[in-house]
């Protein structure tokens, strides 16, 4: 079935208030969205990827001049195949960063679109079943407008239990190490002995020895409860490090959202630079990429939890027996804000500490073509 049509949108979504992780301040979200059609069927895959605080414009313009003509005419069915092939094709333009970024895109289209012609879920597709996966809630951003650090983050802990959530994750590394322990502290006596807390630091430490204080002040803050996870304390290229922190601690170590294509996942297995893996679709390489990613943790006894986009990654974890939990953020927190330009409808349902996997054929999600139109951006 040859591909007619392949469509590329750049969108922007502001956040509502001042916001900063350890490393950056976060003032919109850019994405961009693929569409993918064939004369031979009324379906449309839908895919998209995160670019960051910009990149959108750049990701769409990727897509448009060097993976769609690689597309155009190609067999929709071949996915792997056409994975492979825009891979190639981009050896001297790609291979990291943005590019592969729209690769995901339109990687996920290709799947949204063959398990949409077959009236399936995606998770169905790919082995997997329609039932809730486990979920935490997200968030513990800097936010000077919510009021001191330390009640901020109570006071969200209180917002996740209240919706449902027994299981958070907090930033770290934006503040003096001792400030940050505060906040752990006041974020575990807010958990009230339930649940699991873990700690994203966003590559905020410059050396081990600084991770490791960061570590050990953040373990004692806890006390007895323990943490769940530390994330990303040092640069994504540091695998010795970051193995080194493994080593150490009794708290586990994570990582890989940051990390592109399975050759990168390669070395973090080899170099048991992490206890816990966090592929993350958008930024990979797409369903393609990611399921290579997850079969070869499980090979080596690796858990995911996937990073970001829990209306993406919910699906892929009904299909992933090693995948011990989604990121899911609060659509009231304007943090993770894609689900502005989705229907609402077709907006991720949670339980108990889960997200609900959608039973529609695809991805389940469809887009609000309004809202989508308002935040696009000329490329």
């Amino acid at each position: 079935m040859p591909i007619t049509a392949v469509t590329a949108r750049a969108v922007y979504i502001p956040l509502k208030k001042p916001t900063r992780i350890s490393t950056r301040i976060l003032n919109k979200r850019d994405f961009v969205i693929v569409t993918i059609r064939c004369d031979e069927s009324d379906a449309v895959g839908i895919g998209y990827s995160y670019l960051g605080t910009a990149g959108g414009r750049v990701a769409a313009t990727a897509v448009e001049d060097l993976l769609a003509p690689v597309l155009l005419g190609a067999d929709a069915n071949d996915i792997q195949g056409l994975w492979d092939r825009l891979f190639q094709e981009t050896l001297l333009t790609g291979r990291r960063g943005v590019v592969v970024r729209a690769i995901a895109a339109v990687d996920m289209a290709l799947w949204d679109l063959a398990a949409k012609r077959r009236g399936m879920p995606i998770s169905v597709m790919l082995g997997g079943s329609v039932r809730p996966v486990p979920a935490y809630a997200s968030g513990g951003y800097y936010r000077p407008d919510d009021g001191p650090w330390a009640d901020a983050v109570r006071d969200e802990i209180r917002f996740n239990v209240a919706n449902g959530f027994t299981d958070h994750k907090i930033k770290v590394g934006g503040l003096s190490i001792e400030q940050d322990a505060e906040r752990v502290r006041a974020a575990i006596e807010a958990m009230e002995g339930r649940g699991r807390l873990g700690l994203d630091a966003n590559n905020a430490y410059r050396d081990f020895s600084h991770a490791l204080e960061a570590a050990r002040a953040f373990e004692r803050a806890a006390g007895s409860h323990g943490l769940w996870w530390f994330e990303e304390p040092l640069s994504p290229e540091d695998y010795e490090g970051h193995a080194r922190l493994s080593r150490v601690l009794e708290t586990r170590v994570a990582t890989g959202e940051i990390h592109q294509t399975r050759h990168e996942f390669r070395r973090l297995l080899e170099e048991r630079s992490a206890d816990l893996l966090q592929p993350d679709m958008c930024v990979l390489g797409g369903v393609t990429e990611w399921l290579r990613i997850a079969k070869t943790a499980e090979t080596f006894g690796i858990g995911i939890a996937p990073h970001w986009h829990a209306n993406a990654h919910a699906p892929l974890a009904a299909a992933a027996p090693n995948c011990i939990a989604v990121e899911h953020f609060i659509l009231e927190k304007d943090i993770y804000n894609f689900e502005t330009i989705v229907t609402p409808q077709t907006r991720l349902r949670t339980g108990e500490n889960t997200v609900l996997v959608p039973d529609a054929p695809g991805f389940g999600t469809e887009l609000d073509e309004d809202k989508v139109n308002f935040y696009s951006v000329a490329t």
